[in-house]
C-alpha cells in the first residue's frame, strides 16, 4: 500500500508558498471578465467557479463580469433574426438588444450564479441596469475605408460604453459577502438598453472600484510578440509601442486599450490570461508562476 504521507507533505508546501499571495489580496477587491469563447468547457466552467469559491474563501473580494458573444451569435440564428454588419463590425438593432439582455442578463447569469452555487458560493446576479448601477452612452466605432484610406465613422446601433458606474450598489453585495456576477447591459440616459462589450464593461468597474486586480479570462495565452509567443509583463508604455509597430494588432488592441484605462483609474495591474487553463485565476494570483501577460502602469 502506498504511504499517503508524502503526497499530503506536498499540498502542505503548496498552502504555505500561497500564503503570502493570499495576504496580498486579502479584502482586496479582483474584477475577473469571464470569456464567452472561455465558458465553452464545462470542466473548465467548474474550475473557474471553484476558483472564485476559494477566492472569496479566502479573503479576497472577487466581482465576475461575464460576456456571451458565442453564444448570443447562436440565439440569434435559432430565433431567425439575421444580422446586419458595418465594417465587419455587428449593428444591434432593437430587435438583437432584446435577445443580447435575454442571454446575457438572463440565461448566461444565471449559468454562472448557479455554477458558483454548486461549488458552496453566494452568488447574485445583476446587470449594469440594477440599481443604476452603468449607465452607457452610444459607442463611437470607426473602420478604416479601403479605398480612401480613411477612418470612417460607423453606426453600431445600441452598441454602448460605459459613462459612469454607480458603485454603492456593489458595496452593498460586497460587504453583504455575496459574489456579484455581472452582465454587460446598461441603461442610457435616453432610456435605451445597450449592449456593452464586456471587458470595456469590466475595465470600468475595476476602475471605479479601484480594484487590486484586473483579469481578462479570454482564449489566447495573453499578448503575443512578433514569434507568436506569450509576453510575461508589460508597462502601459510597452503596449502603446507594441500597438504602434503592429506587433499588438485586431482584437487585442481594444482588450489592451481596456487595460490602460483600468490602470489610468487605480487599478493596480491587469493581466490577460487564458480562460481554458485549468485554475488560471488561482495561478495567476496565488502563485509565483504567471498564468498570463501583467500590465503595469510603469
Amino acid at each position: 500500500m502506498t504511504d499517503p504521507l508524502p503526497n499530503v507533505h506536498v499540498r502542505a508546501e503548496i498552502l504555505t508558498q500561497a500564503l503570502p499571495h493570499m495576504q496580498r489580496y486579502d479584502q482586496q477587491i479582483v474584477v475577473i471578465k469571464y470569456g464567452g469563447h472561455a465558458m465553452g468547457d464545462p470542466a473548465a466552467a467548474e474550475d473557474f467557479a471553484e476558483d472564485i469559491v476559494l477566492l472569496e474563501q479566502s479573503g479576497v473580494k472577487p466581482i465576475v463580469v461575464h460576456g456571451g458573444g458565442p453564444q448570443i451569435g447562436k440565439m440569434l440564428n435559432r430565433l431567425g433574426i439575421e444580422s446586419e454588419f458595418r465594417g465587419g463590425l455587428r449593428v444591434t438593432d432593437e430587435a438583437t438588444v432584446e435577445v443580447v439582455e435575454m442571454v446575457l442578463a438572463g440565461s448566461i447569469n444565471k449559468q454562472i450564479v448557479g455554477w458558483i452555487a454548486a461549488e458552496g458560493g453566494r452568488a447574485i446576479g445583476l446587470c449594469g441596469k440594477d440599481g443604476n448601477m452603468v449607465r452607457a452612452k452610444r459607442a463611437l466605432r470607426t473602420v478604416k475605408d479601403p479605398e480612401s484610406n480613411t477612418e470612417q465613422a460607423v453606426d453600431l446601433g445600441l452598441v454602448g460604453e460605459p459613462e459612469h458606474v454607480e458603485r454603492g450598489v456593489l458595496d452593498a453585495v460586497l460587504k453583504a459577502e455575496l459574489i456579484p456576477v455581472l452582465a454587460p447591459v446598461a441603461y442610457g440616459e435616453d432610456g435605451k438598453t445597450y449592449n456593452v462589450n464586456a471587458d470595456t464593461f469590466a475595465g470600468a468597474i475595476a476602475g471605479a472600484l479601484r480594484a487590486k486586480r484586473l483579469l481578462l479570462l479570454t482564449d489566447v495565452p495573453g499578448v503575443l510578440d512578433k514569434d507568436k509567443k506569450p509576453i510575461p509583463e508589460l508597462s502601459v508604455d510597452d503596449c502603446r509601442r507594441l500597438i504602434a509597430d503592429g506587433t499588438i494588432t485586431a482584437g487585442m488592441i481594444p482588450k489592451v486599450e481596456t487595460c490602460i484605462y483600468a490602470l489610468e483609474q487605480g487599478v493596480e495591474a491587469v493581466v490577460i490570461l487564458n480562460g481554458k487553463v485549468a485554475h488560471a485565476a488561482l495561478l495567476e494570483l496565488f502563485t509565483d508562476f504567471g498564468a498570463g501577460t501583467l500590465i503595469r502602469r510603469t
